[in-house]
C-alpha cells in the first residue's frame, strides 16, 4: 500500500480530487473537467495513479501543474477585499437593503427591491455565457458612489449593461430618454453611454453599453439610440454569438484588471 488518502473538494464549483501523505500535504490533484492529474514531483507517480486508480474512468493526461499564466498571477495577488469576481448580481443594493430594509408597511414598494429584482435577472441571464468564454462581473464600483450594474467580457467585447425593472410596462426608446407605461421619459441612455465610456477610461479600452429590459409588457424604439444596444433579458444570450473582438488571451488579460477594486477607484 502506498499510504496515500484520496480526499474529494470542491474550488469554484467544480470537483477536484487531492492525493495526500499521511501528513496531510499535498503531492497531486485530479482534475476531473480537465481530464488532468497534476502531480508534484515524478517520484511518486506510479503511486498516485494507483490511489486514483478507481476515481479514474476515462483517460487522462498526467504531467506537472500547468504553469500559470499572468492573468492567473495577477488574480492570485490580489488581496480579498479588492476582488470583485465574488459579487452578486445586485451586491451593492443587497448590502444597502441588509443595513437599511425599511420599516413598517409602505404604500409604495421599495424601489430599491424592483432594482434587485432587475439586477438579479439580468446577472443571471449574464452569468450564462460564462460557458462560451466571457467572464461576468455584477455591481463594479465607480468613483463617487456610481456602479455599472454588469460588466460583460468575451469574445464579442466588452459591454456595460444597465438593468432596468419594466415588469409588464409598456417601454419607449426616443434617444436619449426611456418613457416606462405612463411615467415621464427620463434622459437614461445618457447615464448609460456614460458608464461605458468611464469603464472604457479605466480599462484603456471599448466599452459599448447596453440597456437590459426585465420583462417588458411591450418595447418599441422610435429609433436605433446611438451606440447603446436596448436588449430584453430575454434576448441577452445574443452577446454570445458575438466575437472576432478579443482573443482568449485578451479576454483573460482585461478580466484580471476589471476584477481589480483598485483599477475603478482612481480617476473617474
Amino acid at each position: 500500500m502506498s499510504g496515500l488518502r484520496v480526499i474529494p473538494t470542491w474550488r469554484h464549483g467544480q470537483e477536484r480530487l487531492y492525493v495526500c501523505l499521511t501528513d496531510g500535504s499535498n503531492i497531486a490533484w485530479y482534475d476531473r473537467e480537465a481530464a488532468r492529474v497534476n502531480v508534484i514531483g515524478d517520484d511518486r507517480r506510479e503511486d498516485v495513479l494507483e490511489a486514483l486508480g478507481p476515481f479514474l474512468t476515462s483517460p487522462v493526461t498526467v504531467g506537472p501543474p500547468p504553469v500559470p499564466t499572468p492573468a492567473e498571477l495577477a488574480r492570485l495577488a490580489l488581496h480579498p477585499d479588492d476582488d470583485l469576481a465574488p459579487n452578486r448580481p445586485g451586491e451593492a443594493l443587497l448590502i444597502a437593503l441588509e443595513r437599511d430594509p425599511g420599516h413598517g408597511p409602505r404604500l409604495r414598494p421599495d424601489p430599491r427591491r424592483r432594482a434587485l429584482t432587475a439586477e438579479q435577472t439580468v446577472g443571471t441571464a449574464l452569468d450564462r455565457l460564462d460557458g462560451a468564454g466571457w467572464h461576468i462581473l455584477h455591481s463594479v464600483p465607480l468613483p463617487g458612489g456610481d456602479r455599472i450594474h454588469h460588466l460583460a467580457i468575451g469574445p464579442g467585447g466588452l459591454f456595460a449593461v444597465h438593468a432596468l425593472y419594466a415588469h409588464r410596462q409598456r417601454v419607449l426608446v426616443s434617444d436619449p430618454t426611456v418613457a416606462l407605461g405612463r411615467r415621464d421619459p427620463t434622459p437614461l441612455l445618457r447615464r448609460v453611454r456614460a458608464d461605458a465610456d468611464r469603464a472604457s477610461h479605466a480599462l484603456t479600452a471599448e466599452v459599448r453599453p447596453v440597456l437590459a429590459l426585465v420583462d417588458p409588457a411591450d418595447l418599441r424604439i422610435a429609433a436605433p439610440p446611438r451606440q447603446v444596444r436596448v436588449l430584453r433579458d430575454t434576448d441577452l444570450g445574443e452577446l454570445a454569438r458575438l466575437g472576432g473582438v478579443l482573443k482568449p488571451a485578451d479576454v483573460e488579460g482585461l478580466h484580471a484588471m476589471a476584477r481589480d477594486r483598485g483599477t475603478w477607484t482612481s480617476g473617474g
